[in-house]
């Protein structure tokens, strides 16, 4: 395992600046998901770390070693890509082996170091099969494999599950995070889905245009989003966003019309702000008590019940785990714990409190 250092990282296209000073230091070790919208950088900075791509400017360092013009052979990391990239003529056993056989080592230790990856991956009785003849989930994990056997200071994973379906990616989560216990290896993981991320990683870096929008642990981006973007992007169903009034002094964010929410404390200054409230922790109160929604669709999960409407013209999502006996068009009324309100600057997009 090894620790990974970005400091003030940039990469240009011509006149194009595309990441702009990203600064990250990643504990030897750790599962590391960078995670935003597509084109937001992540996988150009892995590119970067790889090797793939040419630094424009700023430092990566592995193990306290720069490796801004070390060949990518040399950096001592396993890639694993999007498209498993394995070749078809070869077994199983060829793909997981090849990088082996090209560093030179002799047929008894590449069939040892092969033995073991395919034991901690459930490759064992696959080994003469060609991939063809797998699975998506199993061409993955052979992908897995090849990075394994070389024993690297650091896993670099570049979307690896989003060509599986739905039910295959919750059971790769599960594989790649029991892997990583095993092995114990630095992994940095490129994903676009939150969800994926917070499942897996010990530490999230959200991006968003090339720049670093919060660092920090999954429940530290759920709990106490810095700015906006985190708290719309990190959640699911996202989070709600309502115009609100603050009054100096008052206890009370007024949303119009009547309606209000409790604030955690008196409010110490006039202003119009963004209200966040999760659709998880809104909760049915009696008429007038809170903040109403005017339904316009239900989704029964079975596990939970979705409701999907408007609040004064704003888009409101209610998340519960009681079968709510709710009907498009009907208005019901919802209230949220003062303690879990999220308020931000609507101008700047930053994070005022609680």
């Amino acid at each position: 395992m090894a620790s990974v250092d970005i400091t003030d990282l940039r990469k240009s296209y011509g006149l194009q600046e595309v990441i702009h000073g990203v600064s990250v230091s990643i504990p030897a070790g750790a599962f590391v998901a960078l995670v935003g919208p597509s084109g937001c950088g992540k996988s150009t900075i892995l590119r970067m770390i790889a090797g793939l791509e040419d630094i424009t400017a700023g430092t990566i360092a592995i193990d306290g070693r720069i490796i801004n013009e070390v060949a990518p052979k040399d950096r001592d990391i396993a890639m694993v890509f999007q498209n498993y990239a394995l070749y078809p003529h070869m077994t199983v056993a060829q793909n997981m082996g090849f990088s082996l056989r090209l560093l030179g080592k002799s047929k008894p230790d590449i069939a040892t170091a092969v033995a073991a990856a395919a034991q901690i991956l459930g490759l064992s009785d696959l080994l003469d099969r060609y991939p063809r003849q797998l699975s998506g989930g199993q061409r993955q994990r052979v992908a897995m494999g090849r990075a394994i056997v070389r024993q690297p200071k650091v896993f670099l994973f570049d979307e690896p599950l989003s060509n599986l379906d739905a039910k295959l990616r919750v059971q790769m989560r599960a594989e790649l995070k029991a892997m990583h216990r095993r092995l114990g290896t630095t992994i940095i993981h490129v994903t676009h889905d939150q969800i994926e991320a917070m499942t897996m990683a010990d530490m999230v870096v959200v991006m968003r245009d090339g720049h670093v929008a919060q660092i920090g642990t999954p429940l530290d981006l759920y709990d106490r989003p810095d700015n906006l973007f985190v708290a719309g992007f990190i959640g699911s169903p996202a989070m709600n966003f309502l115009t609100a009034t603050l009054s100096t002094g008052s206890t009370r964010a007024e949303l119009g019309g009547g309606e209000a929410v409790l604030l955690p404390g008196p409010a110490s200054r006039d202003a119009t702000v963004t209200l966040g409230i999760r659709p998880e922790h809104l909760r049915p109160c009696a008429e007038g008590e809170g903040l109403s929604l005017h339904i316009e669709n239900v989704e029964p999960t079975g596990a939970e019940t979705w409701l999907q409407g408007r609040r004064a013209g704003q888009p409101l999502t209610v998340q519960s785990r009681d079968r709510l006996p709710a009907r498009p068009g009907e208005t019901r009324w919802f209230t949220a714990d003062p303690a879990l309100l999220h308020v931000f600057d609507p101008a700047s997009g930053a994070r005022i409190g609680p």
